[in-house]
């Protein structure tokens, strides 16, 4: 019994079998948290807004910005804000479209990415998602 372990461990299937287990392990069991602000922080699914924003505590050249991803939805735009970190700016139209949003509750985002040295980061925040219509004045009513 032993020689036939020994002999899968010496074979091509068990270091694909190796690489493949690594690269199941999420990456956020690997990354550094980041403190994140959203704004805004209800988001309203019948509003016209066009972003949604969220300001990081990492310095703006440490981020490799083709890596952010905002529960999946890759980041649209980015800048450094008067203190020198990273803010990244995602399409609120693609944000409202996630799936499992819990429209009256609070929903969780996520930040994800890595810097430019290749170390990953991770941060969250809860906001409220609400549906409402501002036509009639009732911040009551909703369409849902």
């Amino acid at each position: 019994m032993s020689w036939s372990i020994n002999m899968v461990r010496n074979s091509s299937v068990w270091w694909v079998g190796m690489v493949l287990v690594l690269l199941l392990i999420p990456v956020t069991a690997l990354a550094f948290d980041t403190t994140i602000e959203v704004a805004p922080r209800t988001l309203n699914l019948d509003s016209d807004g066009q972003v949604v924003t969220i300001h990081t505590d990492i310095a703006y050249w440490e981020v490799d910005v083709s890596s952010v991803f905002l529960n999946g939805v890759q980041i649209n735009s980015w800048k450094a804000d008067n203190r020198g970190n990273f803010v990244a700016k995602f399409l609120m139209e693609e944000i409202k479209t996630l799936d499992g949003l819990v429209i009256d509750g609070y929903n969780t985002l996520t930040l994800v990415g890595a810097t430019v040295g290749g170390e990953a980061f991770i941060g969250s925040q809860e906001i409220m998602v609400i549906e409402v219509s501002g036509s009639d004045g009732d911040p009551g009513s909703s369409k849902r």
